[in-house]
């Protein structure tokens, strides 16, 4: 294992605990006594269940939830890879701050707080409410070299690290992966390539609605960039998920990892979007697969790299709605069948209410 040369990254990766055992059996005891067959409720039983331990109580809530918006620009879209200029970024950040993007729409109807935080896009001026946390103006295009530093990556994993630990101190018990970043899912599927072991051509899906014949060609510019970045063959005799990440990712990426990382050390659930997030997600659970405790996949989406990033952590998304928006729209909408575990939980009645 490579030394991890930030602080705040190192301190908080090695500050990760796993759920707490006592109360996972104490909620499991408690929703086995519900009236109703052993496991009838499937995963509402599994997900409160869950919440119990990473919250350390047997009275677990989610009464205060946020998803975190990460935006950044990528480098490798001057290679054609998405359907969409890359100015589109920009304007997508102005459609959050106006509350006019789907994410804003969702985020209402199921009581999220929207926090949206520029760590890598090319905009000079920022419309308002979106928080400045910029570590660089987009990325480098990773088909002829580093997307970025490895310094850099560690600098906007510690962003979403921050964040996490100031949404936990603020009363939050739960935060979603929502991205902006046209482009994005091309680095994306590039780190659930290298990770996973899949092939680039079996994971490479259509983004943002590019054709068959765009699709072949982004698969091709994928596996360049692996292979310009040194990373196909056995790459962990000589890296780790961080050189992963600064070789062959995005801004936006490593501060939603953060956001995994510090969400787990801060004992909240962390909810999955789709493939940008996966992507996220995978590089934090490479650095501390205990990560991976306080992850809940939310929905699969079309993109196949999803599929593969959820397989390779052991997340099944209990949702099937064809989504490939991200934005974290897809992540929110897990938090009605959170509420009804939760509802469950609490108003149903015991056997030992029956007499029995």
């Amino acid at each position: 294992m490579k030394v991890i040369e930030n602080q705040v990254v190192e301190q908080t990766v090695a500050g990760i605990e796993g759920l707490d055992q006592g109360m996972v059996e104490a909620v499991s005891a408690k929703v086995d006594q519900l009236t109703k067959p052993l496991g009838a409720l499937g995963k509402l039983e599994k997900m409160v269940i869950r919440l119990g331990g990473i919250q350390r109580t047997d009275s677990p809530s989610i009464d205060k939830r946020a998803v975190t918006v990460m935006c950044g620009d990528h480098g490798v879209v001057d290679e054609g890879v998405s359907a969409f200029p890359v100015e589109l970024t920009a304007l997508m950040m102005g459609n959050f701050s106006r509350e006019g993007a789907a994410i804003n729409v969702l985020s209402r109807y199921t009581g999220t707080d929207v926090h949206v935080i520029d760590v890598g896009s090319k905009l000079d001026e920022l419309p308002p409410g979106i928080v400045d946390a910029k570590v660089k103006a987009g990325t480098d295009n990773m088909a002829k070299g580093p997307a970025m530093s490895r310094e850099e990556a560690l600098k906007a994993i510690e962003v979403g690290i921050r964040k996490a630990q100031e949404l936990a101190a603020k009363g939050y018990k739960s935060i979603s992966l929502g991205d902006m970043g046209i482009g994005n899912t091309t680095p994306s599927a590039a780190i659930i390539a290298v990770i996973s072991g899949k092939t680039v051509s079996e994971i490479t899906g259509i983004g943002t609605g590019i054709t068959e014949e765009k699709r072949m060609e982004k698969a091709r510019i994928i596996k360049k960039a692996i292979q310009v970045n040194g990373l196909d063959g056995d790459w962990r005799s000589s890296y780790d998920a961080v050189d992963v990440l600064a070789r062959v990712g995005g801004l936006e990426l490593a501060a939603l990892a953060g956001i995994c990382i510090g969400g787990a050390a801060s004992r909240l659930a962390v909810v999955v979007d789709g493939v940008i997030a996966g992507a996220s997600a995978l590089i934090a659970y490479e650095m501390n697969n205990t990560v991976g405790e306080y992850l809940f996949a939310s929905h699969q989406s079309v993109e196949p790299a999803h599929v593969a990033s959820l397989e390779y952590m052991g997340l099944e998304a209990p949702l099937r709605l064809d989504m490939r928006l991200g934005e974290g729209t897809g992540a929110v909408l897990l938090y009605p069948l959170l509420e009804a575990s939760l509802k469950v939980y609490n108003e149903m009645a015991t056997f030992a209410d029956l007499g029995l």
